[in-house]
């Protein structure tokens, strides 16, 4: 007995849906991106993503590339990803959370430096190797100038020892496992680079 059965066009556009967003999208396509976009113009009217998104399928677009791209869940990635200053920028704990779900290293670890700062470090599971990070120091946080800029988090109580955390985490990223980031640099990063601390939009 033949047990096909006939796709309806509203099973075939889910079908299409799913694939458009488990793989890699085609920015080129003009079918997969129409699929996409659909698909953004619906999760765009939810009240469970953050505020960036409602409203806004554009943005949420981008973030079903990068999910596609990085095999995560939309979710996840609107989560974690922010806009500063008109740029996409992970939070500094989805970087380190990143590196600890690659499977290709042990669980990130932070040595602190006796003249201050600390440095990341991970073995790495298929040679045994330990790979460190550049040590951030208070020198590194002087001669880039971070704490220098108006607003600055290094100059926060409290958080001087989470933003070497986060910049170490980012080094050790930058130079081990760049994939994991796929190309974005993290909100710590933008801000300390573009020295606007004020133009950070968090929403949701």
């Amino acid at each position: 007995m033949d047990e096909s059965v006939a796709l309806t066009p509203e099973v075939k556009e889910e079908t299409a849906v799913a694939k458009a967003t488990e793989s890699t999208m085609n920015w080129l396509d003009s079918k997969t991106m129409a699929v996409a976009w659909k698909t953004a113009s619906m999760l765009a009217n939810s009240g469970l993503l953050p505020t960036t998104y409602q409203k806004h399928p554009e943005n949420v677009l981008i973030a079903l590339d990068l999910a596609s791209r990085m095999d995560m869940s939309l979710m996840t990635v609107c989560q974690n990803l922010y806009i500063v200053q008109g740029k996409p920028a992970w939070s500094g704990q989805f970087c380190i959370a990143a590196i600890n779900a690659c499977g290709k290293y042990s669980p990130l670890e932070f040595i602190w430096l006796d003249g201050g700062g600390c440095i990341a470090q991970a073995t790495d599971l298929r040679t045994g190797k330990l790979c460190q990070s550049a040590p951030i120091t208070p020198k590194t946080v002087s001669d880039f100038g971070w704490d220098k800029k108006a607003g600055s988090m290094w100059n926060i109580d409290g958080m001087k020892q989470q933003m070497y955390m986060y910049r170490a985490a980012a080094f050790f990223a930058r130079t081990f496992c760049p994939d994991v980031l796929n190309g974005v640099y993290t909100k710590e990063e933008i801000m300390d680079i573009n020295g606007k601390y004020d133009a950070v939009v968090v929403e949701g």
